[in-house]
């Protein structure tokens, strides 16, 4: 938690941007792992925490534009609840600590929220990512989820993603205590990661790693020998002599704020000539889009960039052939590169979409894609100074993609299928740096993660 000056800055500068009306913030419950009594570990919502700070479950907050008020409705807990889970400090206390004067029990909000409806004063909510909270708006609403899920006010949305994109020093410095954890989560994986170990102990260590921080992973790690799926989730396979492993695993410290981090490892100490090369063009895509950070620059053009720079080093290794500006327009490179090069990051690993990736990633200059391979680039717009993204080329041999195009004869203008089929069982290769938007270009957060051949070669011989 900040300082009660931030939240109310925080407060303040949103409302600049707001219509009249009423504001609704609803906060997380806790959610059941398998009975009422043992739930997950406690998650509270990005944008509650982001402009109210209290992370605490069972909390909703409004922001009356038309009465001058700000309210958190909660409750204190009760003995029998102390008893379980210990004292806290109530509620009253912690609401005073981010600013906020008002505080009212729970029993409260749907009287004053029906007061409001009467006295047809405009209610305005967020999108919902939890069901159980989908349903406790739409109660509150006297309406049907369907009829919530229709009503959200993009307008609040877009107001809160614009406040939210611009990161401030504050916010800089708490993602690059995140990616100290990182550090260490990959620097073990690269030392740990030898012929005859299971996934799972490297995933179990990391994630360790990632918790005796302070926090928790910011995502399910992926950790695989199967690299060529994007989000492999699976940790079953024994390491094998001449494997390479994406480790994709990021760390969120105790204010939330994230890091995501992506390298790929060798199992036997050191690259093949053919993973060498590989490696090597994907790391050339990273540097040059890296370098292309810039405010003003649309992240689009950053994607599209690195996918030529990926299109480039496979043509010369005989992969892909012909007009590679034609090739790319068409789509022919994400046979190898079926996703985007980044996404925003801040408290949440891809920051703010739970209000609508088609609002933090486009705008009305810059639109989605239908295309397979670039639909898939979370963010396109201009950059701005304060945003953080990440960077992520890759490539990927799906072999089920191969075969399905092959069968098709689908860009064989573009594709050599014989040469490509060498490397069907090549597996993938990732390579992620997160970036500060600066006013005059970017800077790379964090302590520098081995990522040339030569550095991660070293760490793994450690």
């Amino acid at each position: 938690m900040f300082n009660a000056k931030i939240y109310t800055e925080r407060r303040n500068e949103l409302k600049k941007s707001l219509s009249p009306g009423m504001y609704i913030f609803q906060g997380n419950p806790e959610s059941p792992m398998n009975y009422p009594d043992n739930p997950f570990r406690y998650r509270q919502d990005s944008n509650f925490i982001y402009y109210f700070g209290i992370d605490a479950p069972n909390l909703t907050a409004v922001i009356d534009l038309d009465n001058d008020r700000e309210i958190i409705f909660g409750d204190d807990l009760t003995v029998d609840e102390i008893i379980w889970m210990g004292s806290q400090p109530l509620l009253q206390g912690k609401c005073e600590r981010v600013g906020i004067k008002e505080c009212l029990p729970t029993n409260k909000l749907q009287a004053f929220i029906q007061t409001a409806l009467n006295k047809k004063q405009p209610i305005h909510f967020l999108p919902q990512y939890r069901a159980e909270n989908k349903l406790f708006i739409a109660a509150l609403l006297n309406q049907s989820v369907a009829q919530i899920e229709n009503g959200l006010s993009v307008e609040f949305a877009k107001s809160v993603i614009a406040q939210r994109s611009v990161k401030s020093d504050l916010e800089v410095s708490e993602i690059e205590k995140a990616l100290d954890v990182s550090y260490d989560m990959h620097v073990y994986a690269m030392r740990h990661s030898k012929p005859g170990v299971i996934e799972q102990e490297i995933a179990g260590a990391i994630e360790g790693i990632a918790l005796s921080g302070g926090g928790y992973v910011a995502y399910p790690v992926i950790f695989s020998v199967d690299g060529q799926t994007l989000h492999n989730h699976y940790h079953g396979n024994t390491m094998q002599a001449g494997d390479i492993i994406v480790n994709d695993s990021g760390a969120s410290i105790s204010s939330h704020y994230a890091s995501d981090i992506t390298r790929t490892i060798p199992v036997s100490g050191q690259f093949s000539p053919e993973q060498k090369d590989m490696y090597n063009i994907v790391l050339e895509a990273l540097d040059s889009a890296n370098s292309m950070v810039a405010p003003g620059v649309r992240f689009k053009d950053i994607h599209l960039h690195a996918c030529k720079i990926l299109a480039t080093g496979l043509k010369d290794k005989g992969l892909m052939k012909g007009d590679l500006d034609e090739a790319i327009k068409a789509g022919a490179h994400a046979l190898f590169f079926q996703c985007g090069t980044g996404h925003m990051m801040g408290l949440d690993v891809h920051d703010m979409e739970d209000l609508g990736e088609e609002y933090v990633g486009y705008d009305a200059e810059t639109q989605r894609s239908a295309q397979f391979g670039l639909r898939s680039l979370r963010l396109g717009k201009k950059l701005q100074p304060g945003f953080i993204v990440t960077v992520e080329p890759g490539l990927y041999f799906i072999p089920e993609l191969i075969d399905m195009w092959r069968a098709e004869n689908k860009y064989t203008e573009f594709i050599n299928y014989d040469a490509v089929e060498k490397y069907r069982n090549f597996g993938g290769i990732r390579i992620e740096d997160n970036l500060v938007v600066t006013q005059n270009g970017q800077r790379i957060l964090g302590k520098p993660i081995p990522k040339t051949v030569a550095e991660v070669e070293a760490v793994c011989a450690d």
